[in-house]
């Protein structure tokens, strides 16, 4: 077993989804924000907005947007093959987001790496991200084999102190 330790994290599931669907589900505009994000843009490395269906690309840059919370993430797509791995810079780390499939299902593994490690890295990226994923691959997997969505959508939580810490389905 690798050793456990504040700069990296892995979390893995299991859907019961085709290979194509997951990597559109993460490769795409439209993918991201069917059961992810509010919001999501991508621009070529010369600067073209990427249609919702197109496949991100190594060099794009992106800008995300989520349900109840108001806070944007600017980041850059470091890897994607358009089949079965992408990776990106994400909250002052990296994320990847790998697809094995098994016989039955797709097994995705995310892995957030490259995180600092001071007192608030500790708790903002490894602490927090690490919980934000364990929800948001659930609720994928809830989109994919169950067509519903677990994230709150129709309260809105952003005003309420500590509510990113504390809603489990933000």
């Amino acid at each position: 077993m690798e050793k456990l330790t504040f700069d990296c994290f892995t979390k893995k599931i299991y859907i019961k989804a085709p290979r194509e669907k997951l990597y559109w589900c993460w490769g795409t505009s439209e993918g991201i924000t069917s059961w992810f994000l509010s919001h999501a843009d991508y621009l070529s490395g010369s600067g073209t907005k990427r249609s919702s269906e197109e496949n991100i690309q190594a060099g794009d840059t992106y800008t995300w947007k989520w349900h109840n919370w108001d806070g944007i993430e600017n980041g850059n797509v470091l890897k994607a093959n358009g089949m079965d791995y992408l990776e990106i810079s994400f909250a002052d780390s990296k994320v990847s987001v790998a697809l094995e499939e098994h016989d039955k299902a797709v097994l995705v593994v995310l892995k957030q790496f490259d995180i600092p490690t001071d007192d608030q890295s500790k708790l903002n990226i490894h602490h927090g991200c690490s919980n934000g994923w364990t929800f948001w691959l659930a609720n994928l997997k809830a989109y994919l084999e169950h067509g519903i969505l677990l994230n709150e959508t129709e309260f809105d939580l952003r005003n309420i102190p500590l509510s990113g810490y504390e809603f489990v389905n933000m």
